[in-house]
């Protein structure tokens, strides 16, 4: 049986005769319509990409940020409500760094990213607030090795070997779910993650709009990759 919303959608602590949270399913169609964003893990480390088209010819393309760095070892990638995301961050970076004054180490990948999902189920079931609306992936290397977790907006976490999140990511999770290879090195999985994003990049893909991190297993060291490399990538894709 389905329901229409109804009064059902005007408060987030109220469930459908259906048992559905509208409110959080529009935060999870908000996501849908943002930026597209992907994650690899393999092997070798972890790879993050995300398209950063700016919305404006006038705008500084360098503050276009969707993809952040958590701690050295760690970072996410946002999609949706970057306002939402950037609280989200903020609380990350101080739980990774709290975990490690108090325990010496650095913080695990899911427990994490799990901590992060707790607080925003939080938000669906108070009145007053509403859901954030944003789905982040988490990836890094703990001593667990590569690890690639998503939250969404209903607090809900998942692991993945890959994974992509936004406007086009049915697109490259097909494109995931044919050519992934989990023995891959991590050069393979970023031009893995470049062929997946110039597949959904409005008008082509353009060095300049994409950001892709790597987090190899032997360095744990969160790292930005050049235009210049990105460039690289983008040609060996054809």
């Amino acid at each position: 049986m389905f329901s229409a919303p109804g009064a059902y959608d005007r408060a987030i602590t109220v469930f459908s005769p259906d048992g559905r949270l509208f409110q959080v399913e529009y935060a999870l169609e908000t996501v849908k319509r943002g930026s597209t964003v992907l994650g690899i893990a393999c092997g070798e480390g972890v790879v993050l990409a995300a398209e950063e088209r700016p919305s404006s010819k006038l705008q500084d393309p360098s503050f276009t940020w969707k993809i952040f760095e958590i701690d050295t070892h760690a970072g996410a990638a946002i999609s949706g409500l970057s306002s939402d995301a950037r609280i989200l961050i903020d609380r990350a970076r101080l739980d990774a760094q709290s975990n490690r004054l108090m325990y010496d180490e650095p913080m695990d990948i899911e427990a994490l990213s799990k901590r992060i999902g707790d607080i925003m189920q939080l938000y669906t079931q108070h009145a007053g607030v509403r859901p954030f609306g944003v789905t982040m992936i988490f990836g890094g290397v703990d001593k667990l090795g590569p690890q690639l977790l998503q939250a969404d907006p209903s607090g809900a976490c998942w692991k993945y070997k890959a994974v992509a999140i936004g406007i086009g990511s049915e697109a490259v999770k097909e494109i995931l779910e044919k050519e992934y290879d989990a023995d891959c090195h991590l050069e393979d999985a970023v031009t893995l993650a470049v062929k997946c994003l110039s597949k959904v990049a409005e008008g082509g893909i353009v060095a300049e709009n994409v950001r892709i991190v790597t987090i190899p297993t032997k360095t744990k060291a969160f790292t930005r990759l050049s235009t210049d490399e990105i460039a690289g990538h983008i040609s060996r894709t054809g």
